[in-house]
């Protein structure tokens, strides 16, 4: 965990995140114990009542368990509802803004996609090739229902792209 705190939130509240962020990192493993509450205290310098609250956010969420006499402990599918939850967020929160943007530049979400999976310097680079398949399929079904019901949507079918995966188009 970081030792440096901002002003944006209360400190109970950037503790809990830097759990969470443990656990999605894999730092924090379900069934790992997570560092006491004075030990917390004393590094960083908080108020233990602080460390307990974020931690009894945390509890409350799910994400960890206390165990009396032993100390608090990270719950089973804690990952995952996090892995879940984060999901929801980004496409909430982030992917209208991404999809804005990919829209003003003219291109099909399979093109970009593609294209950040085949260049390597695009820190994105990891994306699946099967990732741009499935949006491929998303689009034809999509496609497929407007069909059925009249309507005519843009953008539907997305351009040919090369996959360097099989040399061929897609």
């Amino acid at each position: 965990m970081g030792r440096e705190w901002n002003d944006s939130q209360p400190i109970y509240r950037q503790l809990r995140d830097r759990v969470v962020h443990m656990i999605l990192e894999g730092a924090l493993k379900e069934g790992d114990p997570l560092p006491s509450v004075r030990t917390v205290a004393a590094e960083y310098r908080v108020n233990p009542l602080t460390v307990l609250k974020g931690y009894q956010q945390l509890v409350d969420e799910g994400l960890v368990e206390a165990r009396r006499g032993l100390g608090m402990f990270v719950t089973d599918g804690a990952g995952k509802r996090l892995l879940q939850g984060e999901r929801q967020r980004f496409l909430k929160e982030e992917w209208p803004k991404i999809r804005a943007t990919i829209q003003r530049l003219g291109r099909s979400y399979i093109a970009i996609l593609a294209a950040a999976a085949a260049a390597p310097d695009v820190s994105i680079h990891r994306l699946r090739y099967e990732d741009a398949e499935d949006e491929l399929a998303d689009a034809e079904s999509a496609r497929r229902r407007s069909a059925s019901s009249g309507q005519r949507l843009k953008h539907a079918r997305p351009t040919v792209i090369e996959s360097k995966k099989s040399g061929g188009a897609t």
